[in-house]
Order: C-alpha cells, then sequence, then structure tokens
C-alpha cells in the first residue's frame, strides 16, 4: 500500500452503518467518515434513532424477517393500546368511579377478585399449555392478541350488567393472566429466533424500548380520546371495533411475516408433503407461508409424539413386530386410530425428525384422500393389495421405504437452510429402553 502523503493506511467499518478511513496527512493519520459530506440533520437522527430502538449490529445481528415483524407489532401494539384505554375506562366506571353510591370497599373487593382469579389463571395455563408454546409459538402468538381483545370487549360491556359485573371482570382478568403467559413466552420464542449473534437480551431491551415508545404515543392519543368517548356509549363501541379490527390485521400480518428455520410438527408436516408429492424440499419462507396460524380441523390420520412404550406395543410379540426391520432408537405403532411414535434413550436429532417423517408417511397412507407418489404411494398400493388389516406389516414395510428416501430428505433440508441440529417438535419426556429384537 502505497505510503505517500493522503494515502490510505487502513479501513475500518461500525457494521453496515458507518465506513471510516485513515489517512496519513503531513505525517500524521487522520481518521475520516466516508461519505460525511452527504451526511444532513435528517441522516445524523435517522442515526440516533436506530441506535436507541434497534440492536447494535442491526441489520446483520438480527433474522431478516426482523424489521417487517417489529412494523406489523408496533401497530398492533398501538391499536391495542387505545383498545386498552377504553375497557379501562368501563371497568373504572363499573367499579363506581363517579357514582356516589359507590364504595371504596366493594371496589377493592372487585379488584382483588379480578387479580386473584387471573394469578390462578396464569398458573394452570403455564401448568397444562407451558410446553407447547415453543413448539407453535406463531399460533400461540396470535391466540393471545385474540384472546385479550376479547377480555377487552367484555370488559366493555360489563358496566351494562350491574348484578354480574364482578363476575364478568373476573373472567376478563383470567383471560388476561393467559394472554399475559402465552405473549410473554411466544414472545421469548420469537427473540431467541431473531437473535443471530445470541444477542437475545439486547434484541428483547429493544423490543420493550419500542414497545415503551408506542405506548407513550398511545397515551397521548388516549387523553385526546377519553373527553371525547365519555358518556357516549355507541362510539366507544365504534372505536374498539376499528382499533380491534387493525390490532387483528396487524398481528395476522406479523406472525405470517416471522420465516423460523427450526422444524416443528407443522412445518415438517409440510414438507414431508411436498417431498412425497414431487420430491421438493421447501425453503423456509415457503414452508413458513404456508403454516397455519389458526387452528385446523383436519380429517388425516393423528399424530402422536414421544408416547409410552405401552401405547405402541401391548405384548412381546407385538414388540418384536415393531423391531422388525427397525434398527433406529424408536418404535412405531398404529393404535386406536393414530399414529405413535416411542423414543429411547440417547435417540439423536437426526433420528427424532427421520420418526416425524416416517409417521407423517404413515398417516399419508393410512388417508385416502393424500395424493402420493414415489416409495410411498408404491406403499399404500403393496398394503392395500395384501391385507390393508395388517397395520404391524405396514409398519416394517414402511422402515424399508423411509431407509431408502429419508437421507435424501434429509440432506435437503440442510440445503435448503434448515435447522437441522436442534428441533422445536413437540415431544412428551417418556424415553425407553427395549431388548433386541428375536429371530
Amino acid at each position: 500500500m502505497e505510503r505517500g502523503s493522503d494515502a490510505i493506511l487502513a479501513t475500518e467499518r461500525y457494521g453496515s452503518q458507518e465506513r471510516w478511513s485513515y489517512r496519513l496527512k503531513d505525517g500524521r493519520m487522520e481518521s475520516e467518515r466516508e461519505g460525511e459530506e452527504r451526511r444532513g440533520t435528517a441522516a445524523s437522527l435517522m442515526s440516533v434513532f436506530k441506535s436507541v430502538f434497534l440492536p447494535q449490529g442491526y441489520p446483520e445481528s438480527v433474522s431478516e424477517d426482523y424489521l417487517q415483524y417489529q412494523f406489523w407489532d408496533t401497530v398492533q401494539a398501538f391499536s391495542s393500546s387505545l383498545s386498552g384505554t377504553l375497557a379501562t375506562q368501563a371497568s373504572l366506571r363499573g367499579v363506581g368511579v363517579g357514582d356516589r353510591e359507590a364504595t371504596v370497599a366493594a371496589a377493592t373487593i372487585t379488584w382483588i377478585l379480578r387479580d386473584g382469579t387471573g394469578m390462578l389463571g396464569r398458573i394452570l395455563f403455564a401448568w397444562v399449555k407451558g410446553s407447547k408454546l415453543d413448539c407453535d409459538a406463531k399460533k400461540w402468538r396470535l391466540f393471545a392478541d385474540v384472546l385479550n381483545d376479547f377480555a377487552m370487549f367484555i370488559e366493555i360491556v360489563a358496566p351494562a350488567f350491574p348484578a354480574c359485573f364482578t363476575l364478568i371482570i373476573c373472567i376478563a382478568g383470567v383471560f388476561k393472566s393467559l394472554v399475559g403467559v402465552a405473549g410473554g413466552a411466544t414472545r421469548a420464542a420469537l427473540t431467541v429466533h431473531q437473535a443471530r449473534r445470541d444477542n437475545m437480551a439486547d434484541v428483547s431491551a429493544k423490543d420493550g424500548s419500542q414497545e415503551t415508545l408506542v405506548n407513550m404515543a398511545g397515551l397521548l392519543v388516549s387523553l385526546l380520546l377519553i373527553p371525547v368517548v365519555t358518556d357516549n356509549s355507541v362510539l366507544t363501541f365504534a372505536l374498539f371495533f376499528l382499533f380491534t379490527s387493525l390490532h387483528l390485521f396487524a398481528n395476522y400480518w406479523a406472525v405470517r411475516s416471522v420465516i423460523m428455520e427450526t422444524l416443528n410438527q407443522a412445518r415438517l408436516s409440510i414438507l414431508t408433503h411436498q417431498y412425497l408429492l414431487d420430491g421438493r424440499v421447501l425453503t423456509p419462507a415457503l414452508a413458513n407461508h404456508r403454516e397455519p396460524v389458526f387452528p385446523e380441523f383436519s380429517s388425516s390420520v393423528p399424530v402422536r409424539l414421544g408416547v409410552r412404550l405401552g401405547e405402541v406395543v401391548d405384548s412381546p410379540e407385538e414388540l418384536q413386530l415393531a423391531l422388525k426391520n427397525n434398527d433406529n432408537r424408536y418404535l412405531i405403532g398404529v393404535k386406536q386410530g393414530a399414529v405413535c411414535v416411542c423414543l429411547g434413550r440417547g435417540v439423536s436429532v437426526q433420528e427424532e425428525v427421520r420418526s416425524v417423517f416416517q409417521v407423517q408417511c404413515l398417516s399419508a397412507v393410512l388417508s385416502s384422500h393424500c395424493p402420493l407418489g414415489g416409495a410411498v404411494g408404491a406403499l399404500r398400493e403393496s398394503w392395500t393389495q395384501a391385507d390393508a388389516r395388517d397395520l404391524w406389516g405396514l409398519v416394517s414395510e414402511s422402515h424399508k421405504r423411509i431407509d431408502r428416501i429419508f437421507p435424501a430428505f434429509f440432506t435437503g433440508l440442510k440445503e435448503a437452510g434448515w435447522q437441522t441440529d436442534r428441533t422445536l417438535l413437540d415431544w412428551d419426556e417418556w424415553r425407553a429402553d427395549w431388548g433386541k429384537k428375536t429371530d
């Protein structure tokens, strides 16, 4: 590199935001920001805004879907803040604010009962559904926001039923407690997805700053809104439905914008069925766009993951049938109309993916309406031509077919950009040890 006057000695950059060069001038090394002459006040303010509200290293330090998700999340948070103001006003009116006949004791008891039932609901919901929130973060995120809107709606209508006001407010409190658990847990799962440099604390902190800014804006608008809607029920309901519609619309597109590269049961099912149709492994973007975010009522044969050994086999003879052609650390059986998987101790992530791939194939074979091709289509044909009641024969034959097609599928997952070192499959904790198969 030239060492004359004005020669560039070195360059450096701050992420993708700033580039600096070091030049030799009059025997001294001086730094100069590239493009500084084009920077105006607006650019400087934008730089400060980014440093305050966006994670360090943005956009390289976060996932590609970060900005789109945060935009829709901001819209939904703002509309939810306004809806919450209307609901709070109705609740305060219901407990007697502005009513000379109301007592402080009655209002306090109502509030205590609401908070108490909400705490109980939070504990019960976390116990029953806590392990499911990671697996279907997008679905539960949307569920939380829909339930939150419903809770605010019943808070608004509660003053119209004074005899049942306390009961209605307690029900709303339970719903909001469920929202707190589901919303907080799924937000944490999405933060793990967005943080690409193990910077989960920074991403979470900046998300909190963004939410605080939005809530402050919501408070300012609410100060203008409250005098207008006070004692005007028609306008209150009209604005509530307007804000709620915007809230649900923004939430739908927020979860739709998330592109997760980790396999859960829904995404792996989509990948499996597409691969059985034409041999393609979908990219994370294509599979995520097909992933359902609302509950589905499927007519396919259900799949149960991580069941107890006794739910797969009923006798030593059935255990030997489950081990036929099976050298993997899992057992598969068709019991009570469902395809069940029992995992062995020490099962690898690849074997977990393979087991779900296999049970999805078996589910497709058993569902007559599901179109199939290739080896799995031949499996259905040979099974129906032999004995459609021989379910153990079907399972045994499936092991041989999967041995041929799964390696290419798993390689395709890696090439398409899916994470294959960890999954979000909804396994229960049962693990079994079984003896070797006998001839």
